[in-house]
This record gives C-alpha cells, structure tokens and sequence, in this order.
C-alpha cells in the first residue's frame, strides 16, 4: 500500500502542482467509493456474463436472438449453428443463467429471445454505443 501511496502522490504533485496529505487522503476515499460501487459480486456477475458470450456457439445464439428481434424456436436456432442439440442445449443454459436469454414453453416447443443485457452488449459489442 505504501508504493501505490507513493504513486498516487507523485501523480496527483503532476496533476495539481503540489500534492499535500489531505489530496491524498481526498483521492483514496474517492478511489474508495467506486470500489465499493462495484463490489465483489457485481463483478463476479459481470464475469459470468462476459464468459458465457466467450463461446462462438454461445454468441452466435445471442446476436442471432438480438437480431431477431423477438422469439425463435430452439429448431429455428439449430439451423444456424453447427452443433448437436445437446450443444445448442448447454448452451441456453449458460446463456440464460447469465441473463442474456430467456426461454419459455410453447407447447412441444422451447423458444427463446434475448434480454435487453444481450442487447444491450451486442449494440456495445458493434459499435452502436459509445462510439469514438
């Protein structure tokens, strides 16, 4: 802790032209407020995520169902990846453990659309968000 400390000095003599304790103590109590705004299990659940769409199958469902626009059928998404059911399967799961899908009963049929997350990291994912 004393090292970054150190750092934080130095960078904050650079930034402000002197740097006294109370700057210091200032900027840690800020540094402080957004660790504290992530916490340890929004993290935990922005990794789940980010790992779930870490799969080209599970991707591929995801930009298909945002590019849907609505619904499809599981046999729908069967003929757009390259994988066994039980793939297609293992895949909603994780994808809809993570929030980026849900599915519901239609009858003999599973459909599935994706969530405003799913969007949401698409459109970032594109471009479409905070593009500079």
């Amino acid at each position: 802790m004393a090292q970054s400390t150190a750092r934080l000095e130095r960078y904050l003599e650079d930034e402000l032209g002197e740097c006294r304790s109370e700057d210091v103590d200032r900027r840690l109590d800020e540094l402080g407020a957004l660790e504290a705004a992530l916490g340890p299990s929004r993290v935990e659940t922005e990794l789940d995520v980010l790992s779930a769409l870490a799969n080209e199958t599970r991707l591929t469902l995801v930009r298909s169902l945002v590019a849907a626009k609505g619904e499809l059928c599981v046999c729908e998404l069967d003929a757009l990846v390259d994988v066994s059911e039980s793939a297609i399967s293992h895949a909603l799961s994780t994808l809809s453990e993570a929030g980026l899908v849900s599915g519901r009963k239609d009858g003999r049929w599973k459909k599935y659309r994706a969530t405003n997350r799913a969007v949401a990291l698409v459109t970032v994912l594109d471009g479409g968000i905070g593009d500079e």
